[in-house]
């Protein structure tokens, strides 16, 4: 890497999703300030899908309501469909990350209708963030692997990259939602996605369920992704992705990438707020550079003295 990828922190989106507990509204902002004023340059801070569905997202907007504006330009939100579009804009937020997935069997159980029928709506979603002077973001799940489906063909997801209802999109997420890609294939697809348009970042969105968070999260910034998805503690999964387990750890990939504006007293913030999220939740930790930050080896500058 010439120049370490963005992290952008999912925690309150996708780390949350699996924990079956509704964090308070304070709570997630005090969240969101601690990253930023750690030096977290993004944030996904929630989602417009069911609350009876996913029950940990239901206070998103509340949440919103209490950011600043300037909070807000920092801050992206999920959705599936151009109403949820307008929800999230009519609140004040204008970064969307408009998600679905490749595979017709994930988008049915995740979204309830089928892959063209997601895409046939990108326009509307389009026109109306582009109204409200906001960014869209093209999020394609199961890029990689879908739990009903298998392997899915790169091809797949190439073909939705260059459609021309899709082109316009600022970014491409490509997410290994069930983490069970490997390097190669990182490699690969980021690299094609990347030339496809060459407008537009590419975001690599991976899982660490196979132990390759790290690795891929690395190889997709070297193949050309700009962002990467990462949760404190490695927490979350798809609550409709049979066999998903947590995001590749916030804390591993910035300490892989040592961005400039990270020193071992932001690194040790960024440990603790961890510690106290997964406590909160009664979650496990799942982040190894958290573990290493708590070794006695003390003569090592990022261990927590």
């Amino acid at each position: 890497m010439s120049t370490a990828p963005i992290l952008r922190d999912v925690t309150l989106r996708d780390g949350l999703q699996l924990t079956g507990k509704l964090l308070e509204t304070d709570r997630k902002v005090e969240i969101v300030r601690k990253l930023l004023a750690a030096g977290i340059e993004e944030i996904e801070i929630g989602s417009m899908a069911r609350p009876d569905l996913v029950p940990p997202m239901a206070n998103t907007l509340e949440v919103v309501a209490q950011l600043t504006p300037e909070e807000r330009s920092a801050c992206w939100i999920w959705v599936a469909t151009p109403r949820q579009v307008q929800r999230a804009i009519d609140a004040g937020i204008t970064n969307i990350q408009y998600c679905f997935s490749v595979s017709d069997a994930h988008n049915n159980a995740n979204i309830g209708r089928d892959t063209e029928t997601s895409l046939a709506a990108f326009p509307e979603a389009l026109e109306l963030t582009r109204a409200a002077s906001g960014k869209i973001q093209l999020c394609l799940a199961t890029s990689f692997t879908c739990p009903f489906e298998g392997e899915i063909d790169p091809e797949r997801v190439l073909a939705i990259a260059r459609d021309p209802r899709a082109i316009d999109a600022d970014d491409i997420v490509i997410c290994d939602t069930l983490g069970q890609a490997v390097p190669g294939q990182v490699a690969s697809l980021v690299g094609a996605a990347a030339e496809a348009n060459t407008a537009r970042r590419v975001v690599f969105h991976g899982h660490d369920t196979w132990g390759l968070g790290v690795a891929n999260s690395l190889t997709a910034a070297s193949a050309g992704a700009a962002m990467v998805d990462g949760a404190l503690g490695g927490l979350g999964g798809c609550p409709f992705a049979p066999g998903a387990s947590g995001n590749t750890s916030s804390e591993d990939i910035l300490f892989a990438t040592r961005p400039e504006w990270l020193n071992p007293e932001k690194f040790a913030h960024l440990v603790e707020l961890s510690e106290w999220i997964t406590s909160e939740l009664g979650e496990a930790p799942r982040s190894k550079a958290a573990q290493g930050a708590r070794s006695k080896a003390t003569a090592f500058p990022w261990v927590i003295r």
